[in-house]
């Protein structure tokens, strides 16, 4: 009887307790300034030329709810939350039948969530499922309920909900994926378009139409199902026939995206309060070069023939740190993950010029030798290690260290890198600005480890930039919704390499395209020779699964990285993949730029022409270079060696 009579407290208890809570917050939001709901989150995005290039992520083209086909209406109501126009927030029944679900199947199949507690998840919080999020979930759905009718509801869960391929809303999704107003699409778009929000990735009808129609059959049913169509309606429906437009009215760029969610990144990293995102109107200026963005894309599309072949890919102004195009993989409609942001891969010999500089600064020169051959190095006595060079092929004598560059010879390397003591490639890198814990093994002077895009990027502006480390950066400014600016980038940078070898490193760098590197291989960027007009340094890397070419002059540094995202070893050749990107982007982007856009050689630093393998006087002009040195430092060469 005691039990009893405890029980039927607890639930009196608990029953005025939920009472008490529940007026307290009608009271509370009847007293409180209204939830914003029709800009929550909004900004908008501007290229270096102040142009608007994208509005939002949480927001679109507001359009009233009278003028949204019917058809959609009902469409997302069935399928979405049929009971939305007679619950007052919450579906209980719902919530049962899918914890009942969970609960058998020992995991999460079913979800329970109200349209209303849908828009309140996408406008004011984080999707973590801890427990405190979702009391403000509950308490916010409750406020929101209070404050709006069911109308305005539908209409701001519409304009901003996650359409596929950076649309939000439906103004913005009817256009991008059928080049119509919502008010004018047929059913079965409108069936099509109510069952992407699922699974924005999976269900966008550019990504997958096969996808998009199962997905869009479950919706029909649930419309037919809640008497929204008739029978002939349900039967008569053809998804197959419905075409896919898949453009922007703005810009048919596929990659965009990816410069899109790397400045939401940065805005992210920058700290700014969610307060003020929650006011909305933020406009962002960006770097963003549309010109190059665009060279960018069309030549990856060229280039690249693969379908299940990645890229990453960033074009910077080393004389600013300022990111002007990015990408993150081929298409954002297939593949939201932006490897540039938040993949690392390892990098081959492109980590082979942070070496050298370390070398140079060591007191080696451009003309400094190491045999070539295959090696097998013991390292403290107690491991052995046996790097080949590519294909095997091998110098089997003394080469210098411009030839070492330009063959990319990786025994060259690794004896560098042991005779310096393997820290000062680590220190290098860290001192232009790679941030990668890296660890210091005979292996990193061949690019073993793994290192982000961006990251890496950051180190190859300071050699481009001529020893300055600066922040690599995609936002400007950013001003609130009343025109105040709340905050602008200082260019700040810090000389943290001698710019004498960081010049003569450089030259070294340009001999990769050089026909005067014939011996036992060629140069490594010799294929691309033919497509420059003007000078560069570049740097190739391969691994089994990457591959890389990075280079730049004093107005741009690119980097370009294919692979396969499950790290499969590749199976055909594709080394000249990145450097047919490369070349064709930096050559479209500079041409109208100066033709001497080099960097002047220092006064520090002098000249001698000598052989490019051998580093000795030669009259042969085809073997030839100029090899660059401090003074003091290059040979003694004497008159009658040159005559």
């Amino acid at each position: 009887m005691q039990v009893k009579n405890i029980i039927i407290k607890s639930v009196i208890f608990s029953f005025i307790a939920f009472i008490v809570c529940y007026i307290g917050i009608n009271i509370y939001a009847l007293i409180t300034p209204k939830l914003n709901i029709t800009n929550n989150g909004t900004y908008y995005l501007y290229d270096n030329q102040d142009n608007l290039v994208y509005q939002g992520s949480s927001t679109s083209s507001w359009v009233n709810i009278k003028d949204i086909d019917e058809d959609l209406i009902n469409a997302v109501i069935a399928i979405e939350d049929k009971k939305f126009y007679s619950h007052h927030g919450f579906d209980y029944l719902r919530i049962a039948m899918a914890l009942f679900t969970n609960i058998k199947n020992g995991y999460i199949v079913q979800g329970a969530s109200t349209i209303t507690q849908q828009l309140v998840k996408n406008l004011y919080l984080d999707f973590g499922q801890t427990w405190k999020r979702k009391i403000e979930e509950a308490f916010l759905t409750i406020i929101v309920e209070i404050q709006y009718d069911k109308d305005e509801i539908l209409e701001a869960y519409l304009n901003t909900i996650n359409y596929g391929n950076g649309n939000y809303g439906v103004s913005n999704a009817s256009l991008y994926y059928f080049n119509k107003d919502v008010s004018d699409i047929t059913l079965e778009e409108a069936i099509i378009l109510a069952g992407i929000p699922k699974s924005p990735n999976k269900f966008n009808p550019v990504a997958s139409k096969e996808n998009a129609i199962n997905r869009a059959k479950i919706v029909a049913l649930a419309l037919y199902n809640n008497n929204y169509i008739t029978e002939e309606e349900y039967q008569n429906l053809d998804f197959e026939n419905v075409s896919i437009y898949g453009k922007s009215n703005e810009n048919n760029l596929q990659m965009l995206m990816y410069y899109q969610d790397a400045v939401y990144k940065e805005l992210n990293d920058l700290g700014i309060s969610k307060n003020i995102l929650e006011q909305g109107g933020l406009k962002i200026y960006t770097n963003l070069d549309i010109k190059k963005q665009t060279s960018l894309e069309k030549n990856i599309l060229n280039n690249i023939d693969d379908n299940k072949l990645q890229v990453a890919s960033i074009i910077v102004d080393p004389n600013t740190g300022m990111i002007e195009a990015l990408t993150g993989g081929i298409d954002y409609s297939k593949s939201e993950f932006n490897r540039a942001t938040s993949s690392k891969r390892q990098v081959g010999s492109t980590m082979k010029p942070f070496l050298y500089y370390a070398a140079l600064e060591n007191n080696l020169v451009s003309s400094s030798k190491f045999k070539s051959e295959y090696t097998i190095f013991n390292i403290n006595n107690k491991e052995s290690y046996s790097p080949t060079n590519f294909n095997d092929k091998y110098a089997n004598k003394d080469i210098t260290m411009a030839a070492a560059i330009a063959f990319s010879d990786n025994i060259y390397a690794v004896k560098t890198n042991l005779f310096l003591g393997t820290d000062a490639l680590v220190n290098t890198a860290k001192k232009v600005g790679i941030k990668e814990d890296l660890m210091s093994i005979p292996s990193l002077a061949l690019g073993t480890e793994e290192i982000n895009i961006i990251d890496f990027a950051t180190g190859y502006t300071t050699l481009a930039s001529s020893g300055y480390k600066k922040d690599l950066y995609l936002i400007r400014k950013i001003e609130d919704k009343n025109g105040n600016v709340i905050y602008t980038k200082e260019n700040k940078k810090s000389l943290v390499l001698n710019p004498n070898y960081v010049y003569i490193l450089n030259e070294l760098l340009s001999n990769t395209t050089s026909s005067s590197f014939k011996d036992y291989t060629t140069a490594t960027a010799r294929v691309i020779a033919s497509k420059l007009s003007r000078k560069y340094a570049i740097k190739t890397g391969t691994t089994a699964t990457d591959y890389w070419t990075v280079g730049y002059n004093k107005d741009d540094l690119m980097l370009v990285w294919i692979g396969y995202d499950n790290n499969m070893e590749f199976t055909n050749n594709y080394s000249s993949v990145t450097k047919n990107i490369w070349a064709d982007t930096m050559e479209d982007i500079q041409k109208d730029l100066d033709k001497d856009n080099w960097y002047e050689t220092p006064n520090d630093v002098v000249g001698i022409i000598l052989d490019a393998v051998t580093g000795e006087v030669t009259n042969d002009s085809n073997k030839a270079i100029v090899y660059y040195y401090l003074k003091g430092s290059e040979p003694n060469i004497k008159k009658e060696e040159i005559e």
